[in-house]
Parts: structure tokens; C-alpha cells; sequence
């Protein structure tokens, strides 16, 4: 069987769902109390926000500009 598309969209996305729990355990775990100049507490912060912004571009729409289509919401240009 050959994997398709959308198979491998489904495995990142869960892959990245898994992550997002993995870091959000580990601030809930993170020790008190936290400085605002805490490093590694504000990285887990940084690379939870990276991972949700990857599941929310795997949930958008493909987008490819032509010629006839420079814009997504432009509309289809008549020649």
C-alpha cells in the first residue's frame, strides 16, 4: 500500500500534536518560581507557539500564485 498525502499530513499532524503535549508538560512540571528572564521556561514557551503555528499551516489551505491568480482571494483573471 502506498502512502499518500494525506496520510503523511495526518502523522505530522499528530507528531506535532504529541510535541505540543510533551512541552506543555514539561511547563506545567517547570519548577517555581519563574523569573521573566527564566531562558529555558521562556524557550518551552517559544517552541510550543512554533509548534501550534505548524498545526494551524497544516490546517490552511494550499495556496499556489499564478499569473492568472496572484492573490488568493483575487479571483480568476479573463483574458
Amino acid at each position: 500500500m502506498q502512502t499518500t498525502y494525506e496520510d503523511l499530513l495526518k502523522t505530522a499532524k499528530r507528531t506535532l500534536q504529541e510535541a505540543r503535549a510533551a512541552i506543555h508538560s514539561e511547563i506545567i512540571d517547570y519548577p517555581t518560581p519563574i523569573s521573566g528572564c527564566d531562558a529555558q521556561f521562556n524557550h518551552l514557551l517559544q517552541e510550543r507557539q512554533r509548534v501550534t503555528q505548524a498545526i494551524f499551516q497544516l490546517d490552511q489551505p494550499v495556496f499556489i500564485p499564478t499569473p492568472r491568480t496572484p492573490a488568493p482571494n483575487a479571483g480568476v483573471e479573463s483574458r
